[in-house]
């Protein structure tokens, strides 16, 4: 019985040290690229991060969509992705990043189930692919290249 009371309080004092330090970690998580005062312009080769559903897919070939969250795992390896795909096809690109976990609405309006989803759309906005789960950058990098981004 003493053990039992022992190892729960252990388990309640590692929730409480977890809870003190997740307002320190959050502090450390960057800004977003943009705020919502601004429009939004992947003109320059940055991820966007919108608060709205309203995009102009009119500018670029491709618009890549990655719907995810900022604190699951796998999204966050697909971060330094979608920055190096936004970087190195800038003008032909754009890359939106939308967290789903804050904001649910552009994950119902997509049908996402699992996460993180990249969904694909063309300029007259028309979804052409979807993938779910972690998509390495060279298998993102030629299906780009098939449809048509140099």
């Amino acid at each position: 019985m003493r053990t039992k009371r022992l190892s729960s309080w252990l388990g309640w004092a590692a929730l409480l040290a977890f809870l003190a330090a997740v307002p320190a970690a959050a502090a450390k998580i960057p800004s977003r690229p943009w705020s919502p005062a601004q429009t939004p312009s992947a003109a320059d080769g940055t991820v966007l991060v919108p608060d709205n559903l309203n995009i102009d897919f009119s500018k670029h070939l491709i618009t890549f969509l990655e719907l995810g969250a900022d604190k699951c795992i796998p999204c966050k390896a697909m971060q330094p992705i979608m920055k190096e795909i936004a970087a190195e096809y800038k003008g032909q690109v754009q890359v939106i990043f939308y967290d789903v976990w804050k904001n649910p609405e552009p994950g119902r309006k997509y049908g996402i189930q699992l996460i993180p989803t990249q969904v694909f759309i063309d300029k007259n906005g028309q979804e052409i692919f979807r993938h779910t789960g972690l998509f390495p950058k060279p298998d993102l990098v030629k299906f780009l290249k098939k449809q048509g981004v140099r």
